[in-house]
This record gives C-alpha cells, structure tokens and sequence, in this order.
C-alpha cells in the first residue's frame, strides 16, 4: 500500500490536474515536487516513513476531508478507488476510517449542489460508492465496518437517482455487497420495502433511461464519458461500454433482489413475485457483455425454491416458455432451466400448469450425460418423469418415451455385444438409404427412414445415434417444421461429447430458432458453431459458413441491448448504434464440409473464407458494430491461427 501510493506523492499546484491526469503523471524529478504546502496533504502524508505517524496523518485526513474545500480531493479519490480495486482485502484504509469519510463525500454531494458543481468534484460520489463496493467485496468485517459507518443511507439515495445512473450502478454493487452477508443483511434489510421497490424498477428500467439519457444524445455528459473510456476512448467505445454498464447495473439490481429473495421474507417475495418483473426478468439474459452473470435466470432459480415463488412462476406461460427455451440452448446457464423446470415438476401444486410445456422439453435431454460439472443429468431427469408417470399412469399426457427408453436401456443391457453390432449395423446401412432418399429430394421418405434407423440403433452407440438425429433436424428444416428441428438437433447436442459441441446440429438448431423468431437461442447456437470452426481449423484458415456469418450479424442486431428501449423511445440520431442489417460483404468459396463432427451432412453448404489485412485498429474505416463484435470474439484465435479476416468499411 505505501509503495504504491508513493507514485502519487509528486502532486502539487502548478500542473492542471483531472481525474486522468492524475499525480502519476508527475515524474518524480519534477522540479515543484518538494513545493507543496497544502496541509494535510494526502500525497504528502503516504511519505511519512514512520508508520504509527503515517496512520495517525491518514486517519486524521479522512475525518477532516469532507469538511474541505479542495481541488484535489478527486486526485485522492481516484488513487484511492485505483487502490480499493487492486488491493480490496488491505485492511488500513477500512481501518483509519475511509466508510466514513466516503459516505459524508457522498451526503454532501446530493445535498451541497454548487459544492458538487465545482471543480471536478462531479467525480468524487461515484469513486466514493466505488471505494465502498470494492472494499466490501470479499470481506465481511469490512462489511461490518462500513455499515457502522453509516454507508447504507447515502447510497440508497444514490440508488433513489439523486444524481445520475452512473452512481446508481456503484450504490446498487455496493448494497448488493452489504446484503450477502448474513451479519449486515439485516441492516440493509431495515429498508427492505423500498429498497427492493427501487431496486426492482431499476432491474426493469435501467436499459432504457441509459439510453434515453446517454446513447440517444447528441451531447452527453462530459464526466459521463470519462468515467466510461477512462478519458481515452472515441464514440464507439463509450458505446460499447454504456452497454456494458448498462447490463452490469441491471445484473447488480438483480443480485440485491437475490439477496431477499434467499432469505424467505415473505413480504420481500410477494413484492418481487409480481407478474410484471417476473415476465421482465425473461429477458434479462446478462448479453454478451456480461455473460459472468446468470442475469435474470439466477433470481428465478432462486424463486422456484420456494412455494410462493413457485406458483408465481407456474401461472406465467411465458417464464415457463422460456425456462423450456434456456434448457435447450447452449447457455452457459442451461442448467438453471433444467434445474427450475425439475422443481416445478416435483411440486404437486405446481406440476399440473406446467406439466405439457415442461415433459415434452425434458424428453428431449433424457440422454444427457454431463453438464459441466453437473453428471448424470439426464438420470436426474428420467427420475422425475418415472415418478409423474407412477401417479399418472392414466393421463394421456403422460404418454411420452421416458419409459420406452428404460425399458429398452434394461433390454439392451441382456443382449450380446454381436446382436448389439449387428443392429447397429442394420441401423447403418437404413440411415445410409435415408441419406440417398434426401439426395433425390425425396425428404419426407428420408425422415421416415431415419426414424426407423433410430429405432434400431442401441441407445450405447451415441455417435450414431446423434448423426441420425441431426439430419433428422435437416429434414424438418426443409419440410418448415422448426420445434421438431429443435427437438431432434437438441438429442443430438446431447450425445455429442462434449455437450452440446456437434457443428451441424448447433447449425440446425440456429436455423429453427430464427424460424420462431428466438434471436437470442439463435444467436448463441450460431456463435458455438462458428466457435467450432475455429477450434477445428487452429492450424489452417478459419473457414466459416456463409450463411453461419449472415445469421450471426442478424442476430447481433436483433439482440441489441438498446434494441426495446430504442423501439420504446423512438429516438433517431447519428450517435445511435444503428439497428439495421449488417452489409459485410463476404467471399464464397463452395466447398464440401467433409471433416470433424460436419460429416454426414446430407447435402452442400455453401463455405466462405474471410481475409483481414491487418489486425491494426487504424488500417480499417468506421467498422460497423457487428464487424466489430466478430473482431472483439474471434481476435484471439485469429492470431493463433493466422487466418485473415476482412472488416467492411461501413460507415
């Protein structure tokens, strides 16, 4: 801590100073650096070699700052919030008094408007929040110290809005740090009501009013647009990261709801459980920027672990509907959807409003073996529908294949491994007639036969198994039958090894997904099937799918963070990222894909090769956003590769 703040002991009042150029930029042969007379200077103070002395000076500092007038507060702030973020666990500041002396800076900032007008002092509630946040991250007693310290109020009325969004989505990370554990949680929870009213329009808001109030304008707030580029960035990195924090304040929010919501207080669940937010919370999905987060998948999980929000949950089609969707995707949260749709089915009040939408997705995973670190998934799952099918042995909706798969698992495991190979072979040589009726066009006859060849193979065969249902998903695409392409692709993804990897199927499934207008599940498996391309090629060009690459900037646009609050405010300005189709232009190469997991593929597809010239940011003009986005994913195993790709010089 004394080391690295040293760097910052060579500040004085010759040289302008703002949050950027910090004292850092102060070399320590500057010939003022032995001129300050400011007393209590904190610089100064950090070079006190006598330690006992040092603390003594800092602690004193901190009282007596937000009772100053000084220009260099936000210098401080900004080497301290540099600290807090480097060295959260450091116990000395939290020790001398830094909650305190944040949450006065912070008070004083909402009630003195002309002191918060001066100078840069505009700065200083966010990197206050920040310091709180950062420090109250990993450890409780700091926790505890800062709650002492009064920081709780302060931040909800930056919560409330007080001040702007960019200190809301501080305050709500902070708050949500105080409310995780169980020693201060009760004193965030004094403020239970409103604080979860606030945090709960904040979750469904947020997106909006960051654009209403920052993207759609001509002239944004200058300390706005520093804070977010760190005064080093043009338009189209404070765009990209309004977007980034803009899905980090809604994922935040929603971490403070998780924290009441896991603690079973009845009057925080009946507030949260709301028809509106609960249908909100569907799409909230983290997006790309902060695909760390389960966003609102995680609060519902959190729901269906309690009665109340369990019936919520069941009486809303679309939440069930989507939960079916999250568990037929590639997510990385695709076991939160699994896990929720179990637990609707074991309540007994809830399995009868969601049982038809809920058993005819979980069929579909029934063969699942592992999911990142989850095994026997599809175990877990034939478990529960065995058990709806004891008590319901009657009801024709109960009539699905968990039962024939069990009984043919057990059947199976009697026969000799020459009957099990002379069935697959039978299988086989079926799947291959199958594969010349699709080349005649004949691809009704086809589906058929692959339906028979299903029948046959045994269920240990699974690569067999997968490449037959993934042409089956090939012919319900053709035939414009998209839930039965999902199905199908689904119980291939689920044989493949690892999960959810097979590239003809992640296809498919993307393919049937944008045929229901699913952007997002389409999206994801469109990125997993060109993420497949570049794994198999890491030592050649990266060849990708033409088609892969159309779907791909589609699906950006239709997934844009902003795209409902645009719709909503019907804004249009130069500074919008433009919601529209992406005109990279591509070129084609026609080529047979004959290698890897793509084999088997009943008919050609078309392959393109993208070039780039230089991987420089300065050798390409105005890259349209989605360009940029395939740069930003693919950079790294471009470089690896050596491929070359081109970005389109849109304007």
């Amino acid at each position: 801590m004394h080391s690295q703040m040293k760097k910052k002991t060579q500040t004085h009042h010759n040289i302008t100073k703002t949050p950027y150029n910090t004292s850092d930029d102060i070399t320590e042969h500057s010939p003022h650096n032995q001129l300050c007379n400011t007393p209590c200077c904190f610089f100064c103070i950090m070079k006190e070699q006598n330690s006992s002395l040092r603390k003594a000076k800092i602690s004193t500092c901190f009282k007596e700052m937000p009772q100053r007038d000084n220009q260099e507060h936000v210098l401080v702030l900004n080497g301290l919030w540099n600290i807090a973020m480097t060295q959260p666990n450091d116990p000395e500041f939290p020790s001398l008094g830094i909650f305190n002396c944040m949450a006065k800076l912070i008070t004083k900032g909402i009630k003195n408007k002309n002191w918060l007008l001066q100078n840069q002092n505009i700065y200083i509630p966010y990197y206050a929040a920040h310091i709180i946040g950062s420090y109250t991250m990993n450890k409780e007693e700091f926790a505890q110290i800062a709650v002492k310290s009064g920081v709780i109020l302060p931040l909800l009325e930056l919560v409330k809005g007080k001040i702007s969004w960019v200190e809301q989505r501080v305050a709500v990370r902070a708050l949500g740090h105080l409310a995780s554990y169980n020693s201060t949680f009760e004193s965030v929870a004094e403020y239970e009501t409103e604080l979860v009213k606030l945090t709960m329009n904040l979750a469904s808001t947020c997106l909006e009013k960051i654009y209403v109030e920052f993207v759609s304008v001509k002239r944004r707030v200058e300390y706005h647009r520093n804070l977010l580029t760190r005064g080093l960035g043009d338009l189209e990195m404070e765009n990209r990261k309004a977007e980034e924090w803009a899905s980090q304040l809604q994922c935040w929010s929603i971490h403070l709801l998780n924290c009441f919501a896991c603690k079973d207080y009845n009057k925080s669940l009946n507030l949260i459980c709301k028809k509106v937010l609960l249908n909100d919370l569907c799409d909230m999905w983290g997006g790309l920027m902060n695909h760390t987060s389960p966003g609102g998948f995680g609060l519902i999980r959190i729901l269906c672990y309690n009665n109340i929000g369990r019936k919520k949950i069941a009486e809303l089609p679309k939440v069930v509907k989507t939960l079916c969707n999250l568990s037929r995707s590639c997510d990385d949260w695709q076991y939160l959807g699994i896990d929720c749709l179990l637990l609707l089915l074991k309540d007994e009040n809830t399995r009868y409003k969601v049982i038809i939408d809920v058993v005819s997705c979980l069929v579909d995973l029934i063969e699942l073996r592992k999911l990142g670190d989850k095994s026997n998934v599809g175990d877990t799952i034939t478990k529960v529908l065995e058990l709806l099918l004891e008590h319901n042995n009657n009801h024709h909706h109960y009539k699905f294949s968990t039962n024939l798969m069990v009984i043919r698992r057990n059947k199976e495991q009697l026969m000799s491994g020459i009957k099990l190979e002379e069935k697959r072979i039978t299988a086989k040589f079926i799947k291959q007639q199958a594969n010349h009726m699709f080349s005649l066009g004949k691809v009704e006859e086809a589906l058929l036969k692959y339906n028979e060849a299903l029948d046959i193979c045994p269920l240990r065969f699974r690569n067999e198994r997968m490449v037959i249902y993934s042409n089956k998903a090939e012919c319900n695409l053709l035939l414009k039958n998209p839930d039965s392409a999902i199905s199908d692709s689904t119980r291939a993804l689920c044989l493949s090894n690892p999960t959810n990897t097979h590239g003809k199927s992640l296809w498919r499934r993307s393919q049937a997904y944008d045929m229901k207008g699913m952007a997002k599940e389409s999206l994801m498996d469109c990125i997993m099937f060109m993420n497949g391309f570049v794994k198999s090629n890491e030592n050649k060009h990266v060849k990708v799918s033409y088609h892969a690459a159309k779907m791909f900037c589609k699906q950006m646009d239709a997934t844009w963070l902003f795209g409902n609050a645009c719709l909503k405010s019907k804004v249009v300005d130069d500074v919008n990222i433009p919601l529209m189709e992406n005109t990279c232009e591509f070129e084609e190469d026609h080529e047979n894909e004959n290698e890897g997991n793509y084999e088997d593929l009943p008919c050609d597809h078309k392959i393109m090769m993208v070039e780039k010239k230089s991987l420089l940011p300065g050798n390409y003009l105005s890259p349209c956003p989605t360009c940029f986005f395939i740069f930003f994913c693919f950079a790294a195993r471009v470089v690896e590769s050596n491929c070359k790709i081109q970005l389109c010089t849109c304007t």
